[in-house]
């Protein structure tokens, strides 16, 4: 089977461009894949809440859901901002171009730095919780949770490979079956609490912890709720997503992803307050090795059906959540290779019309963050919301510096800016004003998850963000210098160099790929030099004589022979190089003809000498010198030669003429 046939195996036959508008995604599908983040991380939203409130004793959990509620509230600030990004920027792009467009390159990449790294842990946070949820009911699998999680990546990554629309049709069902699942259970929960329709309320648990306020001052108690709160805001995680990839969606796009932006919010906010109203209520308490929604459920429905289905398609979503990071990483990785702040194969699509590079760097990156945290979620807990809140600040901002634009324009005007094309709008002012409240309350909350999670690993993020646009100014400085360098602007023809009628074409034996790289020498210039570096006299003798077996080829080629009493025969190979280069044809350019021997395989490419090789690895240093590959291939035999030994080695005769070369 040859590579080809098993790449379309292995990730699907290949999309012509044309198929590209017949991969985008409905609105349920594009719910399934762009809002899986932001519906999962209910699986441990409240439970984050309840962990830092804990730490003041049990008694504190009565403070759970004020702060979701205020958690709530912001969400929904939130989504509302980006849904005005939607319909302001139907091209997509998210906080990145939104900044770009209203707030300068600078604050554009502060964002995307935020967002690279978000990405990142989304995928590994997501992938981890999703292990912790099957470890919690399977409790004999947890030492293998980092395995688990690495190969969970690994068929992730494989899926999104496949494209798209597919990845999205089997993302679909986890996701509204988790969605279905949870849901019954707050109803069942509900109905239970409070004895609804006859049946026998639901008894809370008892618990004796008090709040420990007395070793508090009240600044210490602020302190602690808003780590709580910080803790809590997981739940806002993955809503920028819709706005990254609007363009994924089916015509008309902004529409569609305006209306699942809607609907995400609604079904994460009623799972999140359901979840943590019920919790309270029971009195449950956050486990290290029972995660909170686990208890709830068994709670609630005992450990039958529901159970298993809950915690089984929990585990799926927190999974699939990372499928979030797959979709918007590359597209986000996509704008900045286009603005020249990453690399250019970012920008490059593959068979399946999805952007492979982005999606394995990805998969690399995450994969090295689960390593180093075990596949701890709570451990990636405290560097995960930064991005997303320091993203959001900025996003908003250029919102509102967006809508001071629109305030200028009269009904009737319009205005292009770099992005987008803008036009007279009512009820502008109330927009700014949630747009500017929302900017507000993210920027707070991004100062007290840098204060409060600092200690705990926020450090990471604070110290990475600025690196990673380091990065991007880097290599916008070197493609600034490679589009310079190429600039034909100002270029006179009398200005290109003018390259020398002289070939040199190094040759260690004469075979027939060498034979073959000499005839091709001979079609490009009358100047060309065979030359042979002779470290054993026997060899050299030899060498000529095959040389001269072949004189129509030979004829009028300039052998120069450098005797070398050394083993390393490119020392003296590249200083006749450098000596033509420099001397006699100095401010040319020279042409280097290189033969080199392909084996059908990797494994009897193992078994030759990598010579040709390393001289153009040294050669691609130099300014103007000009290399030219010439490969010969080496066949495999077409039948198994048999080995007969009826002689002894003395007896051996010397080899004929035309048989193998000593050297490759």
């Amino acid at each position: 089977m040859n590579n080809s046939k098993f790449k379309h195996i292995l990730f699907g036959e290949p999309f012509p461009t044309s198929m590209a508008i017949h991969e985008r995604l409905d609105k349920v599908r594009g719910l399934a894949i762009f809002a899986s983040d932001p519906i999962s991380s209910n699986a441990y939203a409240t439970e984050a809440v309840m962990s830092i409130l804990i730490v003041i004793g049990s008694g504190a959990l009565s403070m759970t859901m004020p702060i979701v509620m205020a958690i709530a509230a912001l969400v929904l600030i939130v989504v509302f901002s980006y849904i005005q990004t939607i319909l302001h920027y139907p091209k997509g792009g998210g906080s990145y171009i939104v900044a770009k467009d209203n707030l300068g390159t600078l604050p554009s990449l502060i964002a995307a730095g935020a967002l690279l790294t978000d990405y990142s842990l989304t995928v590994s946070v997501s992938v981890s919780a999703g292990i912790r949820a099957i470890v919690s009911a399977f409790p004999e699998i947890y030492d293998y949770r980092v395995l688990l999680a690495l190969g969970t990546i690994a068929i992730l990554t494989w899926m999104n490979l496949r494209g798209v629309r597919e990845s999205g049709s089997v993302f679909a069902f986890p996701t509204y079956a988790f969605i279905g699942g949870v849901f019954l259970v707050i109803m069942i929960g509900l109905v239970r609490s409070f004895g609804l329709f006859g049946v026998a309320p639901l008894a809370p648990q008892v618990i004796t912890g008090e709040m420990l306020t007395e070793d508090l001052t009240q600044l210490g108690m602020i302190w602690i709720l808003l780590r709580a709160f910080a803790a809590g805001c997981t739940a806002l995680t993955g809503i920028e997503a819709i706005s990254d990839g609007v363009q994924a969606f089916k015509p008309p796009e902004a529409k569609n992803a305006a209306q699942t932006m809607v609907t995400m919010g609604v079904i994460a906010m009623t799972l999140f307050v359901g979840i943590s109203f019920l919790a309270t209520y029971l009195n449950l308490i956050p486990a290290h090795h029972d995660s909170l929604l686990s208890q709830l459920t068994r709670t609630i429905t005992g450990e039958g059906f529901i159970y298993y289905w809950v915690q089984i398609f929990t585990m799926l979503i927190l999974v699939l959540a990372a499928n979030t990071g797959y979709q918007d990483f590359p597209r986000l990785g996509y704008f900045l290779a286009r603005d020249k702040f990453m690399p250019r194969w970012l920008t490059n699509q593959g068979d399946r019309l999805v952007f492979n590079g982005g999606i394995i760097t990805l998969a690399i990156v995450s994969s090295i963050v689960v390593i180093i945290f075990k596949a701890d979620e709570f451990a990636m807990l405290p560097l995960y919301a930064i991005g997303v809140m320091l993203s959001f600040t900025i996003s908003q901002s250029g919102m509102v510096k967006l809508l001071t634009k629109v305030s200028k324009l009269k009904p009737g005007e319009t205005l292009d800016t770099l992005e987008t094309h803008l036009h007279h709008e009512k009820g502008w002012q109330w927009k700014r004003i949630v747009n500017a409240l929302g900017a507000t309350t993210t920027a707070i909350v991004f100062i007290v998850l840098v204060v409060t999670k600092f200690a705990e690993g926020a450090w990471i993020i604070v110290l990475l963000i600025p690196l990673i646009i380091t990065m991007f100014y880097s290599i916008h400085r070197h493609y600034d210098n490679v589009s310079e360098n190429l600039s034909t602007r100002n270029l006179e023809e009398t200005e290109i160099s003018h390259v020398a009628d002289v070939v040199i074409l190094p040759i260690g034996d004469v075979h027939r790929g060498t034979l073959r790289a000499l005839q091709y020498a001979k079609l490009i210039t009358k100047d060309v030099r065979a030359v042979y570096i002779s470290t054993d006299a026997s060899l050299k003798e030899r060498f000529l004589r095959r040389w001269k077996k072949f004189p129509l080829l030979t004829q009028n080629v300039n052998l120069i022979g450098i005797d070398y009493d050394y083993r390393d025969v490119l020392t003296p190979l590249i200083e006749y190089i450098e000596h033509v280069h420099s001397v006699e044809f100095p401010d040319q350019s020279i042409t280097v003809i290189i033969p080199e021997i392909l084996t059908n395989s990797l494994l009897s490419s193992g078994l030759h000498n990598k010579t040709a090789l390393l001289l153009r690895g040294r050669l691609r240093h130099y300014l103007d010198i000009i290399i030219i590959e010439i490969p010969f291939h080496i066949l495999p035999p077409k039948k198994k030669p048999e080995f007969k030994l009826t002689k002894t080695v003395d007896e051996v005769p010397a080899p004929l003429e035309d048989e193998a070369p000593a050297t490759d």
